[in-house]
């Protein structure tokens, strides 16, 4: 069985590496510099290290041609959303035309990406359709896996997951089990069909999405009343069933952005998702609502330093990150700010949010606000931390990475 992944980015590029171990598979993305530092040996999002890149038997190409005779193609490219936050399924289309001009008959197309129920069968199969010249359904047939890569998470990695999986038929459900069967020992789900397998993905994204907002519901409350989330959160959890979700910014790929493809089927099939558009707003907004109680208490043309931009701790994803938010509505006030982040790449800061980070922790600034809790900045010792700080100035903790540190000569803050 010949398999093809198409798009290799944080998805893309594991399940590849997990396929090659028992097919012959071929890893192809339109980003030929990306494909030179896989074939070099560098993952750039550090899912993949150089040791398992080199040992893999996966071939690497972004040459369309090296699509001709695949009888497994799976689609691993994102799904964001637009400016208006709407649906943005330009690069699922744009895959599924490429695809869909190689497709042979008894072909078989499996999409990964995140999507509302219907996507794949009512919007990519008609697309392979006119591309192949092939009868969807009879001459090639869809399957949906949805992806479930947590960045970062080094437990539940895509060998070790429960992979959902729905085909087109019943044999081709078989297939799907047989190839991801053979690479997780969590086991495949059965789901109904395709339609069932597209909706348990994107529910498990706006579920948490819900909850987090919550949280920074109560959040925002208790700071009004001059009291600590974090310490509220300690008392709370000790009860068996209360469910253990944090505050803070809510970004990345997929639980600021799956909600909203929900959402907009919502509306398209006449329902007003309150409830999840509500969350999302929440979440939206907790960037300002930062910014502004940290800004309460500096004075005009402050200087700040937001220490952190990737969306998550200990991981390279500038994707969808909410810190801009805090950045942006500081400098709107009229305070300079610095941003410094030890793993982000600096080049992709400046490209997609036009932020020049800064090389090394210098100078002394009037605030100091932690927003991402990478291990380097858990790991700054007190000292450190107060040499940052003019006198009488802020440490902001959204985190709640310095909660048990005394920093001599500063004032506190944090959610």
């Amino acid at each position: 069985m010949k398999i093809a992944v198409i798009g290799l980015g944080y998805v893309g590029l594991p399940l590849a590496i997990a396929l090659a171990r028992h097919f012959d598979v071929t890893g192809f993305d339109i980003n030929a510099a990306r494909i030179g530092e896989i074939v070099a040996g560098k993952d750039r999002t550090g899912e993949v290290s150089t040791d398992a890149l080199g040992r893999s038997n996966a071939s690497f190409s972004a040459d369309p041609a090296t699509l001709a005779d695949v009888d497994v193609f799976i689609v691993t490219v994102p799904t964001p959303v637009d400016d208006a936050n709407q649906p943005d399924l330009g690069p699922v289309e744009a895959a599924s035309r490429t695809v869909g001009r190689h497709v042979k008959p008894g072909a078989i197309v499996i999409y990964e990406s995140t999507v509302y129920p219907g996507v794949t069968e009512e919007i990519c199969g008609p697309i392979l359709a006119t591309e192949s010249g092939l009868s969807c359904g009879t001459d090639f047939f869809l399957g949906y896996s949805p992806e479930r890569i947590n960045p970062g998470d080094r437990e539940h990695t895509v060998d070790r997951i429960t992979k959902v999986i729905a085909g087109q038929t019943p044999a081709v459900t078989d297939t799907l089990a047989e190839i991801y069967g053979a690479i997780t020992t969590g086991g495949v789900f059965r789901a109904r069909d395709i339609r069932t397998a597209e909706a348990a993905k994107v529910i498990e994204n706006a579920q948490r999405d819900i909850n987090i907002a919550f949280v920074n519901e109560i959040t925002a409350i208790f700071h009004k009343m001059d009291l600590s989330v974090h310490d509220v959160l300690d008392a709370a959890r000790t009860k068996w069933n209360f469910l253990d979700f944090r505050p803070g910014l809510v970004g990345g790929h997929c639980i600021g952005v799956d909600p909203y493809y929900l959402a907009a089927k919502a509306v398209a099939v006449g329902h007003d998702p309150r409830i999840i558009l509500a969350g999302r707003s929440t979440n939206d907004g907790m960037g300002a609502f930062i910014a502004d109680s940290v800004a309460a208490d500096l004075h005009a043309n402050a200087r700040v330093l937001v220490m952190g931009l990737t969306f998550k701790e200990n991981v390279p994803d500038l994707r969808n990150t909410r810190v801009v938010d805090i950045i942006q509505r500081l400098r709107d006030l009229g305070h300079n700010v610095t941003v410094h982040d030890p793993i982000a790449d600096p080049a992709e800061a400046a490209q997609f949010y036009g932020i020049d980070l800064a090389d090394g922790l210098h100078g002394r600034f009037d605030a100091v606000i932690g927003a991402v809790a990478h291990d380097a900045y858990v790991a700054l010792s007190d000292e450190q931390l107060a040499e940052l700080l003019n006198a009488d100035g802020i440490l902001a903790d959204v985190k709640g990475i310095w909660r048990s540190r005394q920093i001599v000569g500063s004032r506190r803050w944090q959610l």
